[in-house]
């Protein structure tokens, strides 16, 4: 049974991987706080609307991976799961790489999704930073403590996507990159191996 801080921790990973695949594409450079709110209640909106289908739920899994196609920087996110080791990969490989990833993504937050009905989230303000732009937000859960969150979008790929969320300091990507690289370490450093192993984890 696990306990209360490992639950709240999985929770919130799990809800915010659900924001990032819901994400709308809009305009980065024109966010202000009420572009912003308007945006990360279109999120939560998207995800209600999925739990609510009453589709089963491997039908709802693969919704969210289409919204995560669609929405997500995938390319970017998936390479930098895959860390230093992404420059030895091959083209071909990268690219099963991100398809495995992108379905593992699905599977592995798409079953946590009946959790979050009934959440919200309050945003709090937008400033550009560097390159990107982000937006800082509260997010609440029925039964849970309020937690930070903070939305990271940028134009990067020519359009404008989400690429990174970050969770009270702790970075959704940089998270799956460690367990992808735990992964990686029992395949021996084999990439064929950890995208066969990516196709069936989550």
């Amino acid at each position: 049974m696990p306990n209360d801080t490992s639950r709240r921790t999985a929770l919130k990973t799990g809800f915010a991987a659900a924001l990032i695949a819901a994400l709308p594409a809009t305009g980065a450079v024109a966010l202000t706080e009420a572009r912003a709110k308007a945006l990360v209640d279109q999120v939560v909106g998207d995800i209600n609307r999925v739990i609510a289908s009453g589709k089963p739920l491997s039908s709802m899994i693969r919704d969210f991976e289409t919204i995560f196609r669609k929405y997500a920087d995938v390319n970017i996110i998936a390479r930098s799961t895959l860390g230093a080791d992404s420059r030895r990969a091959s083209a071909a490989q990268m690219r099963a790489y991100t398809d495995a990833f992108r379905g593992y993504v699905a599977r592995k937050y798409g079953k946590r999704f009946n959790e979050f009905a009934g959440g919200k989230i309050e945003v709090k303000g937008v400033r550009e930073v560097k390159s990107w732009h982000e937006v800082t937000s509260t997010v609440y859960l029925r039964g849970e403590a309020p937690f930070e969150v903070r939305f990271l979008v940028s134009d990067r790929s020519g359009k404008d996507l989400f690429f990174d969320m970050v969770i009270e300091g702790i970075s959704l990507r940089l998270s799956e990159r460690t367990e992808i690289g735990s992964m990686l370490d029992r395949r021996k450093g084999n990439i064929d191996a950890l995208i066969a192993d990516l196709k069936t984890a989550g």
